[in-house]
């Protein structure tokens, strides 16, 4: 995260009028903000601003946080093209402190990083989630370079529901959910199945009630 190399590499990834990834939201973040109170949230990692205008798009007052401006370009346009507005913040995440117990939902998805890095960006990630907010993480999980599809192929960059867990020791948040949960790819020859990690977790308190999404 923090070389100039890196940023360098994602601004060229991201270069060019189409978005690397899709316009739509992430399937586990639509499946886990079902019924919850729109409020505070914060995209870590945001890329192209995707979920982050989703979410904008249902009434949530939204920062997201990136250290590729080029991908920060596009979730403005992205967020224009849909009418919302939202926080857009160019920040080395390693760097970046948000503000404690700030944010209602807290938004970590794939932040393929190696451990020394994913631990403190994990931990001030956990530490900016309100009384009664969430925590969400999706990441490619480690059991997916050999069991499922597409993905990181370097090892150091791959992680587990149990890594994160770890991570979120002594945050004084308590774990709702954290596995390993497959995923739908469609590809040229057919379906194919990626295998994803998955935590969930919040604070509780006064605040918002971490509801658990409807079905």
């Amino acid at each position: 995260m923090r070389a100039a190399m890196d940023s360098d590499a994602w601004n060229r990834r991201y270069a060019g009028h189409e978005l690397v990834w899709t316009s739509e939201p992430n399937r586990f973040l639509v499946a886990e903000a079902a019924g919850l109170e729109a409020g505070r949230a914060l995209d870590v990692a945001c890329g192209e601003g995707r979920n982050a205008v989703w979410l904008a798009e249902r009434g949530w007052r939204m920062t997201g946080v990136d250290f590729s401006e080029v991908g920060l370009e596009k979730a403005r346009a992205l967020a224009a093209a849909r009418g919302v507005q939202a926080e857009w913040v160019t920040a080395d995440l390693l760097d970046y402190t948000p503000g404690p117990q700030a944010y209602d939902l807290v938004l970590v998805f794939y932040l393929q990083v190696p451990a020394t890095e994913r631990r403190p960006i994990v931990r001030a990630a956990a530490g900016a989630v309100a009384p009664g907010g969430v925590f969400l993480l999706v990441a490619h999980d480690r059991r997916n370079l050999e069991h499922g599809h597409g993905g990181p192929q370097d090892p150091t960059v791959l992680y587990t529901a149990s890594d994160v867990v770890g991570d979120l020791e002594g945050t004084s948040l308590e774990i709702e959910r954290a596995e390993t949960v497959k995923r739908p790819v469609h590809t040229p020859e057919g379906e194919r199945v990626a295998l994803d990690t998955l935590v969930r977790a919040h604070r509780a308190g006064t605040g918002r009630s971490p509801r658990r999404p409807a079905g």
